[in-house]
């Protein structure tokens, strides 16, 4: 292929991805042509298309299509897309057509680059990463799987001595990076459609943490094998870095951070749950490394407001509390609904969940009706299809796993029903919860209880 450089014009197939959307940002940000294609409209896109990037939403070959030039004109695609006639397309007419991950790869490997790996809590970490660099002022840019609160984007350039990316192991596709320093937070079972069982997604993981030259630059959750040599993280329990003496005041989140010398008290922020203080701790210890002082770090820590959709919280004058998060696995629902029983033990809980892909549903169903039966109710929202079929999954819908769910007070619900169901309902606490099209339901409520 030729080198990035020598294109003038990238098509995105699948741009409204949230990985696709800052590679995107980072071609028309270098004030090359981008354009591209994806089967919704949404927040992202629009956004996208304001900052003047070209997206149809139709799947036809049309003159935007036809009048490109494959000898200048490179094609990125997702592989979550399977078939597609626009993909079909350029690959017939012997266009360069490259995964996500590789450009990102290429993108990044002069760059000292830092990879976060792990079925959850990466992209938490890397924007936090992120923010770190920042507010340090080192030399990088960000490719994230979130919009963080404190830039309003998943991307952002301010040098290209580092990058921080994460490392999303759908389709092995993190093992198309070139990581110089890695972290891997977590190998819980995922993506079973790719993966087939755990047993292959930890391999995954080891080849992935092969890929990371030196051990003392690979950061691994205390508790995982990885199958090589590298520094340990944890909470509540001595690791090669740790924090500990977790305490909250006034909804602030008070920790203690452990080096393998020295000891920092009184790390605080406003970002609630054991989990996080873990996703905190691997990210203090990496820039920790690259030299920056924990006077600095304090700082940032405590103005990281946080990633869009990873408990967004909202209190409200009456009362009530919403809370909006991306989970969409049971490990990640566990995470946020124990994180609210921790904080708010006697208020009653009402979920909103939308279950992402039949296959999922189908694998950790057992998982999702544990996870769900901790609510005090429950809207079940039809199942997210993404990229898949219903007719492939015959018996796999949100009836049959609502059955599963030991709560009395449940119900299913289209999308279309769920506003004016859950207007209807008693609660302290909303969750809408899901990585699918439930985030369109985030304004209306916002709106509904600010003028309760």
């Amino acid at each position: 292929m030729n080198n990035l450089e020598t294109y003038q014009t990238f098509y995105f197939v699948g741009i409204g991805g949230i990985g696709m959307s800052a590679l995107a940002r980072y071609f028309n940000a270098s004030g090359k042509k981008v354009l591209g294609y994806d089967k919704t409209n949404t927040k992202l896109t629009q956004l996208l298309m304001n900052e003047g990037i070209d997206i149809v939403f139709e799947d036809g070959i049309d003159e935007r299509i036809t009048s490109l030039q494959k000898e200048n004109t490179l094609i990125i695609y997702t592989p979550a897309i399977k078939k597609l006639d626009i993909l079909d397309y350029f690959n017939q007419n012997n266009f360069e057509v490259l995964k996500r991950a590789k450009v990102l790869g290429l993108i990044t490997e002069n760059t000292e680059c830092i990879a976060v790996a792990g079925t959850h809590g990466k992209t938490t970490t890397s924007t936090l990463l992120s923010h770190l660099c920042k507010e340090a002022d080192l030399p990088f840019s960000c490719f994230l799987g979130g919009i963080s609160e404190n830039f309003k984007s998943n991307f952002l350039y301010n040098g290209s001595a580092y990058s921080v990316v994460e490392a999303d192991e759908y389709d092995r596709s993190f093992l198309s990076l070139s990581p110089d320093w890695a972290v891997v937070t977590s190998t819980d079972a995922d993506h079973l459609d790719i993966y087939g069982d755990v047993s292959h997604i930890e391999e995954g993981f080891k080849q992935f943490a092969a890929l990371v030259p030196e051990d003392k630059k690979l950061f691994v959750r205390k508790g995982i094998d990885i199958g090589r040599n590298h520094h340990t993280y944890a909470v509540n329990e001595k690791a090669d870095y740790y924090s500990d003496n977790l305490r909250m005041d006034y909804d602030k989140i008070y920790f203690d951070f452990h080096t393998p010398t020295e000891t920092v008290k009184d790390f605080v922020w406003d970002i609630p749950g054991i989990h996080n203080v873990e996703n905190a701790t691997v990210a203090l210890a990496i820039l920790n490394n690259l030299g920056v002082d924990f006077e600095t770090l304090k700082k940032a820590i405590a103005n990281f407001k946080g990633i869009k959709r990873r408990y967004t919280k909202h209190i409200y004058k009456n009362g009530k509390i919403y809370i909006d998060d991306y989970a969409h696995h049971p490990t990640e629902i566990n995470a946020v609904v124990d994180s609210i029983r921790t904080f708010y033990p006697d208020k009653k809980l009402l979920v909103a969940f939308q279950p992402h892909l039949f296959s999922r549903t189908r694998d950790f169903a057992d998982g999702f009706a544990q996870s769900l039966s901790k609510a005090d109710e429950l809207v079940l929202l039809d199942i997210y299809p993404a990229r898949e079929l219903q007719e492939n999954f015959e018996g796999i819908t949100s009836s049959w796993l609502l059955e599963k769910v030991q709560l009395e007070q449940k119900e299913v619900s289209a999308l279309s029903d769920a506003f004016a169901t859950i207007k209807g309902k008693d609660f302290d606490i909303l969750l809408t919860v899901g990585a699918g099209n439930i985030d369109t339901l985030y304004d209306p409520i916002v709106e509904w209880l600010s003028a309760e």
